[in-house]
């Protein structure tokens, strides 16, 4: 996701291959990477292209308990052939450091704040953010029940039919078609949660998926809770330093209309605010975009943070995505997240009947009335093929 965006230049051209697509080619005798369950878990994937098509994959797993021993062994021979006993540098404790209330082990912590040069649109992606979240400083003082329902309105159309149902299960996945009309009403509703043009999103998103939790992933929580929640998004180049320029997007980019949509992005949500203001004052500019924006920015956030930390796997992945029932409640059904990373091309993310997911309950009435079709969900023999027990 970026707030602010531009076409980027000079960039170079990066040859990489899909882990997952390796793993295919390797044959069926080779299975999917398994995670380790309830322990520590440290992923360094690397797949890089070169001049001779060579692929590095670098997999680090390790225990808690285990980890802790093996440092525990070597301080201990080191101070039996020294006679000393240093401290264990605190370069390693960092790197080691375990986020809270969770198994995930931030390997490589990443600061964005200092230490670098920002560009203009870091500093524009971080004015937007903090002027949203200012703008909802004013909410409790401003507070009228028309405004509250203009916000909570806003939420659904912008949250769930403009990011989790148009910009991530429609754009992203392909998980079903939609009449070209619809599909660009519903795109301009993601547009108005001001978390960047569709052409951005979708492509920042296919690269998570392509590189989930390795070092090329544009935001994974090894590098740190809050890099994989925010931080990431005010390093604009790290994206494409990364995984290059947004080249995964043809889809998208043969459209006019998401043409149109990268030209013009921030005169919409503009627009809108303007709109809002015109209509109710600074009551409705509060809670319509401060407090809505802010509110939708976290709840999209906690897909990328809290789903790669807190909950359960139920998937075998290969990767750190959890199923999350509270984000679930809160992002219409995107926080069950292991799901999802199983079966990337499912429209439906709650497989089972107790796990509420109002975005497909969407689609099925899209679908029920004739708007929605070529609806993807895993089948049964595609779900034994991703089970632990395979």
């Amino acid at each position: 996701m970026a707030l602010i965006t531009s076409t980027p230049t000079n960039v170079k051209p990066h040859n990489f291959v899909p882990l997952r697509r390796i793993i295919h080619r390797l044959g069926p005798t080779v299975g999917p990477l398994r995670p380790v369950h309830h322990h520590s878990i440290v992923l360094n994937f690397g797949i890089y292209g070169s001049n001779s098509n060579r692929v590095l994959v670098k997999a680090k797993l390790f225990t808690n308990l285990g980890a802790s021993s093996n440092r525990k062994v070597a301080a201990n021979c080191n101070a039996a052939l020294t006679e000393t006993s240093e401290p264990e540098p605190e370069a390693e404790q960092i790197r080691t450091k375990r986020i809270l209330l969770s198994d995930v082990v931030v390997e490589r912590p990443r600061n964005v704040f200092s230490g670098r040069k920002w560009n203009s649109l870091d500093v524009g992606t971080a004015g937007v953010v903090l002027t949203m979240h200012l703008l909802s400083v004013f909410a409790p003082f401003q507070f009228s029940w028309g405004a509250l329902w203009v916000a909570v309105t806003l939420y659904v159309v912008t949250g769930l039919f403009g990011i989790t149902l148009s910009f991530h299960r429609h754009l992203s996945h392909r998980s079903f078609k939609l009449p070209k009309w619809l599909e660009y009403l519903f795109a301009y509703c993601g547009v108005q949660a001001l978390q960047g043009n569709p052409i951005d999103w979708v492509s920042t998103h296919r690269y998570h998926h392509q590189f989930c939790d390795s070092e090329r992933d544009p935001h994974s929580p090894v590098e740190g809770f809050w890099f994989s929640h925010m931080s990431w998004l005010f390093d604009t180049n790290s994206v494409i330093e990364r995984c290059g320029g947004p080249n995964n997007v043809g889809d998208l980019e043969k459209q006019p209309f998401y043409k149109f949509i990268q030209n013009t992005y921030i005169v919409h949500p503009i627009a809108l605010g303007v709109l809002l203001y015109v209509l109710g004052g600074f009551p409705f500019l509060v809670w319509g975009m401060g407090v809505r924006i802010a509110w939708v920015y976290h709840i999209t956030w906690l897909v990328n943070s809290a789903c790669h930390v807190w909950g359960n796997q139920e998937w075998n992945t290969g990767d750190l995505s959890r199923n999350n029932w509270w984000v679930a409640l809160l992002a219409f059904g995107e926080g069950w997240h292991n799901n999802h990373h199983a079966f990337e091309f499912s429209a439906r993310h709650g497989l089972k009947w107790w796990q509420l997911d109002m975005t497909w309950y969407v689609v099925r009435f899209l679908q029920a009335v004739g708007l929605a079709t070529d609806v993807k969900v895993p089948t049964e023999v595609q779900k034994q093929r991703m089970a632990f027990n395979n």
